[in-house]
C-alpha cells in the first residue's frame, strides 16, 4: 500500500448509497415555489451543517470507530488463519477417508447391480 489516496476515498465504491445532495432531499415542484433567496439560503445551510456535522462526528468518533474495525478484521484473519482453514483442512482430510470407503462400497455393491441391469437392458436393444 503506497498510502492513503485523499483524493478519492471511496475508490471500491462502497458507499455509492450515500450520495445525498439537495436535490435528492428537498425540491419544490413547478407549481409552487419558494421564495428565491430562501431556496438558495436552504441550499447553503443543508450543505453546510451537512459537511459541518460529518466531520464533528468524523472527529470525535472516526479514529475510535476505525480502531475498533481494525481490531475486528485482525480478529477475523486471526480465526481464518488460526482456526477455520486449518479446520476445513482437517475436515477435508477426513472426509477422504470416507470418499474411499463410499467408493469403495460403491465399487463392490452398486456397480455389479448396475452392470447387471445394463446387460439386461442392452439385450432390448433394436439390432
Amino acid at each position: 500500500m503506497d498510502g492513503v489516496d485523499l483524493v478519492n476515498r471511496d475508490p471500491n465504491n462502497l458507499n455509492d448509497h450515500l450520495k445525498v445532495a439537495f436535490e435528492d432531499v428537498l425540491a419544490e415542484p413547478d407549481s409552487i415555489h419558494s421564495i428565491d433567496c430562501v431556496w438558495k439560503i436552504s441550499y447553503t445551510c443543508f450543505n453546510c451543517w451537512l459537511n459541518i456535522c460529518y466531520k464533528v462526528n468524523t472527529l470525535f468518533y472516526g479514529i475510535c470507530i476505525a480502531a475498533e474495525w481494525g481490531c475486528e478484521f485482525a480478529s477475523v484473519a486471526f480465526y481464518h488463519i488460526w482456526f477455520i482453514t486449518p479446520s476445513l483442512r482437517m475436515f477435508e482430510i477426513n472426509c477422504a477417508v470416507f470418499k474411499k470407503l463410499y467408493q469403495t462400497i460403491c465399487g463392490c455393491c452398486v456397480e455389479p447391480c448396475c452392470e447387471a441391469c445394463g446387460r439386461v437392458f442392452a439385450s432390448f436393444e433394436k439390432k
